[in-house]
């Protein structure tokens, strides 16, 4: 059963915007955690604007690139920011029953997991990882490009599930890439 959106993903997305801004001006990060507001999450449940999807780097924090405190967003990490239908079944969870209608997959610069399909031969599990990404890039041979198709390969991904089809068409639901940059802080919305 579809939520009504909590705020328009033009809204959301602004949001992520500012709060990348404040995110790049200030040195400090500040977040409610008092007791009366955890409480307040565990009576009420959770509204987040917006769904994040993603890589699993330590360097790249959602709730603090965005100024965004507990409850505020729905993200989802893993290593290459790929997508399976793990991730596919919680995207869809947050922008049915939680009304979340933002859907933001967020690369980042200098990604171990697309050097790794790029210059390397894995084996294990994170083959099934690097597998994705080469698919998605192919033969570029730029890390930064590379990491570009990488991301919009896995919006694409997201956009072929037929629910979050039927959300974009119904409900105004978004699905945006974005890269992060490491060396700034900034995120770049492509």
């Amino acid at each position: 059963m579809m939520q009504e959106y909590l705020i328009s993903a033009n809204d959301a997305k602004e949001r992520l915007i500012s709060g990348n801004r404040e995110y790049i001006r200030n040195d400090r990060y500040t977040s409610d955690t008092s007791a009366a507001h955890l409480k307040s999450f565990s009576e009420n449940g959770q509204h987040p604007y917006a769904i994040i999807i993603t890589c699993s780097d330590s360097r790249v924090v959602p709730e603090l690139i965005f100024s965004a405190g507990i409850g505020d967003l729905f993200v989802i990490r893993v290593a290459g920011n790929v997508i399976d239908s793990h991730q596919l079944g919680s995207i869809e969870y947050a922008a049915d029953h939680l009304g979340t209608g933002l859907i933001v997959v967020l690369g980042h610069d200098h990604c171990g997991a697309v050097d790794a399909a790029m210059n390397h031969e894995p084996d294990g599990y994170i083959k099934y990882i690097t597998d994705e990404i080469s698919a998605a890039i192919g033969g570029e041979r730029d890390e930064f490009k590379a990491c570009r198709l990488n991301v919009k390969h896995s919006c694409e991904m997201i956009e072929r599930s037929l629910t979050i089809q039927n959300d974009e068409k119904e409900h105004g639901l978004k699905v945006l890439p974005a890269i992060y940059h490491l060396d700034s802080g900034e995120v770049e919305f492509i």
